[in-house]
């Protein structure tokens, strides 16, 4: 666990990644609030708390005396987010500074293809 981020958020994070790469697919279950607590060796409140917030996301859902589960669409919807939080933070910060020197659209490709 990283100290510089609530422990909650990190169990959230954690399971998310678990979503998009495929360790737990839609409709399947997470991991138990128990079993959560015993892997990263954390109180179990912290740990439904993390869980909590990829509930109120409905990337997961409960079922009464099962466990809780990865909701449908879940791994698109994060997939969806991940791309807008990506053209944010980096995508629109480019383009503005690209106009800011003159730099076209086709310029900025050339320069992409040129660096991958």
């Amino acid at each position: 666990m990283d100290d510089g981020q609530p422990i909650f958020l990190q169990v959230a994070q954690r399971l998310e990644a678990g979503i998009l790469d495929g360790s737990f697919p839609e409709e399947e279950p997470v991991p138990s609030i128990n079993e959560l607590a015993t892997f990263y060796r954390i109180n179990p409140a912290t740990a439904l708390k993390g869980v909590n917030v990829l509930v109120d996301e409905e990337l997961l859902y409960k079922r009464r005396g099962v466990g809780m589960f990865v909701a449908a669409g879940a791994r698109g919807r994060l997939l969806a987010q991940r791309r807008e939080e990506f053209a944010a933070r980096h995508v629109r910060p480019m383009l503005a500074a690209a106009a800011e020197l003159g730099i076209t659209t086709d310029e900025i490709t050339t320069l992409m293809e040129r660096e991958s």
